[in-house]
């Protein structure tokens, strides 16, 4: 069984837009550290995953060709430093509740379909939100929570096992 390490995006490893959304790969900046430690976390699991909300799209505030383009951005950076990027799913739905959106497990359920050997409880979700911490608990996965754009949160927290203040921070720390 293969481990996985599923990161949100916005808040995780690029700077959030804020009140906002990213519409072009001009908007797009990587939080500083934040490629050097996909390159130290791609040597670590068997998969790297990007599971983000992009209800800008479903808004019809960007097209989703802009979203893949900003995608194609990230993912070439992370590749020209030696790092990889196995897949991003986002999930486009206005409805909050849609199965896709995290909190709900849809693309974690998805990326187990695309990669039958992931193992959730090898693998590992990294957020910025109580959302994303609720998809990699619903799914069995350790979960890490950044505080880059909200308090630290006092611990023990039933949704989070361990806060960092970076996906640097943490890529140094991890015991993965």
């Amino acid at each position: 069984m293969a481990s996985a390490l599923f990161l949100d995006r916005d808040g995780v490893i690029n700077e959030e837009k804020e009140g906002s959304y990213i519409f072009h790969k001009d908007e797009f900046v990587f939080y500083p550290g934040a490629v050097a430690a996909l390159v130290a976390l791609s040597g670590r699991f068997d998969y790297v995953f990007i599971v983000t909300n992009q209800r800008g799209v479903g808004r019809g505030y960007m097209t989703e060709a802009a979203l893949l383009e900003i995608h194609d951005h990230l993912t070439e950076a992370v590749v020209a430093a030696g790092g990889k990027i196995d897949r991003i799913y986002f999930a486009p739905f206005v409805d909050s509740n849609h199965s896709h959106r995290k909190p709900n497990a849809g693309m974690g359920l998805d990326a187990q379909k695309d990669f039958p050997d992931i193992d959730f409880e090898q693998s590992v979700m990294v957020g910025n939100n109580l959302s994303d911490m609720q998809f990699g608990k619903t799914l069995g996965m350790k979960t890490i929570f950044l505080h880059t754009t909200q308090p630290a949160i006092v611990l023990p927290h039933p949704l989070i096992d361990e806060q960092y203040d970076s996906l640097l921070s943490w890529s140094r720390e991890a015991k993965v």
